[in-house]
């Protein structure tokens, strides 16, 4: 019975994709033709922890969330939200809200946001991020939940449904519920395997497709 739950949710996820991936072809074309030339790929920024730089660690999880996009991976470990980064191997990566700050328009129309490991949820500003996300010029923002090990994490999660309720076109992308089951994880039931790597940018890819095609 819970192989054939998962085949069903594998199935269900790569009718999504295909549908939004259509969707989107269509509405580039129709860019194009009206430009008189072959539109650009839309860009996508993925910012995120260790977590989300399994990505950029596993090349085909990074080329099947990626294709057809023009896909950028800001993904550092020790990276915090708005308070002050942590050091990893004598390197303190640039918080969240720094990064945006910093790229501004260049994220794209579309960006991923993947951290949380290393926060703390009393410090946790999500309005913060988005209010200089929507300033830098980008139109949607996918946030992706946290793994619900602690209490800590399940309260940054509530904290990123609580702002969706707030922004339009800032989508929770329930990584919590969808990772659930699976035997994607290190020991630490965090960080990723290269198979968890496939499942995160499987996961996502429907959902950054269907909102591109809304944009």
């Amino acid at each position: 019975m819970r192989r054939r739950r998962t085949s069903q949710r594998a199935r269900t996820s790569r009718s999504l994709e295909l549908f939004a991936a259509t969707t989107l072809a269509a509405a580039l074309a129709a860019a194009g033709a009206a430009a008189g030339s072959p539109a650009a790929k839309p860009r996508v920024t993925v910012i995120g922890d260790s977590v989300a730089a399994s990505l950029d660690y596993v090349p085909a999880a990074r080329a099947r969330l990626g294709r057809g996009l023009d896909l950028r991976s800001e993904a550092a470990a020790c990276r915090r939200l708005v308070a002050e980064s942590c050091v990893f191997r004598g390197t303190k990566p640039d918080t969240v809200l720094e990064l945006v700050r910093a790229r501004g328009s260049a994220l794209g129309r579309l960006v991923v946001i993947d951290v949380g490991y290393n926060d703390w949820a009393a410090v946790y500003d999500v309005d913060r991020v988005v209010r200089t996300l929507r300033a830098s010029g980008v139109r949607t923002v996918v946030w992706v939940t946290l793994r619900e090990t602690t209490a800590n994490y399940a309260q940054v999660n509530a904290r990123i449904r609580s702002a969706a309720r707030r922004w339009k076109r800032l989508v929770v992308a329930d990584w919590n519920a969808a990772s659930g089951g699976h035997g994607w994880f290190r020991p630490d039931g965090l960080h990723l395997t290269p198979d968890g790597a496939m499942g995160l940018a499987r996961f996502l890819r429907p959902l950054v497709l269907a909102e591109l095609a809304r944009s």
